[in-house]
């Protein structure tokens, strides 16, 4: 398996490699659209001066032409009768066509810079041939001469091609270098973050990462290390859930294997018999009641609750799950002071919203003391139908409200045995976000507040 430096490395000099083979090809294309026309017409106008000099001086024009070719020049001279000579370094490949020295003898100028064929990979500027030259007339002792000439490129800039050539090979090399170097500042967090994955699977959530970069492998550290205090707390959360489901149940089957054992005794009166028949009763229902919970909270985090989607008076509901409580209302002398508008229309399960108002009602008539009331409101904004149920009970200390909507928390301990599975609340808030909605709880010693949030239709 390659390492994340190598592939660093190898993707470093494939950059390289094709940004410089890249730039190669845009250099030449622009040569040969833009620069070529233009040089032509330079090589021309000195093969021109060249020529007005040999004309007017036939004697010195061998002379010339050799100081010429000195200055860097390649200068082939050649007649009707074939006579041929060069002067300057040697053409690569002599190919100038018969038609283009008849062309010069009778006194057309040789664009043949100019008419270069455009090749991607060749650059006409280095291609040193005898086609690739500009020719003009010269006249000379009653003779007709046909002057062809190009730039000595190896000549006129030898040492600069040596000097650009090291420019870009220590380019590429320190680039390389200095990739491999600075690779490390990105790699090694990288690498902490492979180890720290390691440590997460391993159950090790006591991490440390660096957080003093300011990039985004620094967010990504930043991200990484909240993700493993929320996997820390997933994980406790879970162990303390497999821990209280164990006691709830635990609770109640205790109690019922005792009071079976006791019932098995002949001795025992029919009332007393009754008398625990009755608790066997009641800890079996609420063993069903939280088995029944359990499994619709499993379903609704896992999504695996169907969710029936309808039109509904909040109105309707509201009224439906007062009168279900009436009696205990009526048995704690509590007053239920409602106001809400009967145009709100809530658009969501029916059946798992009914839940909510049966929890939150429920709860606050269970928690507060007797002759008190509760206050249900509703209002729209323009977004959310806003739900709030009031109550004036004792309210609830400033530690437990962070917890409420845990599963099986219970604010006061004393009531673990009223029959009630602490898993309502967890219902009602996992019920709320599955509509899209938010709930809060605010109290204090005058009473309890809890708001629903529910986008309108």
């Amino acid at each position: 398996m390659r390492s994340l430096y190598s592939r660093v490395f190898l993707i470093t000099v494939a950059v390289i490699l094709a940004s410089s083979l890249l730039g190669f090809i845009i250099s030449n294309v622009y040569y040969h659209i833009q620069l070529k026309s233009f040089n032509d017409q330079k090589l021309v106008t000195i093969a021109e001066q060249i020529k007005e000099y040999a004309e007017d001086d036939p004697e010195r024009m061998e002379d010339y032409l050799h100081n010429a070719a000195a200055l860097g020049y390649e200068i082939y001279l050649t007649n009707a009768q074939g006579e041929d000579r060069f002067f300057g370094s040697e053409f690569r490949k002599q190919d100038l066509s018969r038609q283009a020295i008849d062309q010069v003898l009778n006194g057309e100028v040789y664009h043949g810079v100019a008419q270069f064929p455009n090749k991607l990979f060749i650059t006409g500027f280095f291609d040193n041939r005898l086609s690739n030259t500009v020719g003009v007339t010269v006249h000379l002792d009653q003779q007709i001469y046909a002057l062809f000439m190009r730039p000595d490129v190896i000549l006129q800039f030898g040492e600069l091609r040596i000097f650009f050539a090291l420019i870009g090979l220590l380019t590429v090399v320190i680039s390389i270098a200095l990739f491999i170097f600075s690779t490390r500042y990105l790699v090694k967090p990288i690498t902490q973050l492979t180890e720290a994955t390691k440590q997460i699977a391993a159950g090790n959530y006591n991490l440390r990462l660096p957080g003093t970069r300011r990039d985004e492998v620094g967010q990504l550290a930043g991200h990484f290390m909240t993700m493993s205090r929320e996997l820390e707390r997933v994980d406790l959360s879970r162990q303390q859930f497999v821990s209280n489901v164990s006691h709830e149940i635990q609770s109640p089957l205790t109690s019922i294997q005792g009071f079976a054992k006791v019932l098995a005794d002949d001795s025992l009166s029919p009332s007393d018999r009754q008398h625990y028949s009755t608790i066997i009763e009641e800890e079996s229902q609420h063993l069903s009641l939280l088995s029944r919970q359990l499994l619709l909270l499993s379903s609704l985090e896992s999504g695996q609750e169907a969710i029936t989607r309808t039109t509904f008076s909040l109105l309707g509901q509201i009224r439906q799950a007062a009168k279900l409580l009436q009696w205990q209302l009526e048995e704690k002398e509590l007053s239920l002071k409602i106001s809400v508008p009967d145009t709100i229309q809530l658009h969501g399960d029916e059946v798992l919203l009914m839940q909510v108002w049966m929890n939150l009602l429920g709860n606050a008539v269970n928690h507060i003391p007797n002759g008190r009331s509760i206050e249900i409101r509703a209002e729209q904004t323009a977004a959310h139908h806003l739900i709030h149920i009031r109550d004036t009970g004792d309210g609830i200390e400033d530690e437990h409200l962070p917890f409420i909507f845990d599963r099986f928390y219970r604010a006061d301990p004393a009531r673990k045995h009223t029959g009630r599975t602490g898993l309502g609340l967890s219902i009602v808030k996992k019920i709320i976000q599955i509509h899209d909605g938010q709930i809060e709880v605010t109290s204090s010693s005058e009473g309890t507040l809890f708001t629903v949030s529910l986008p309108r239709l």
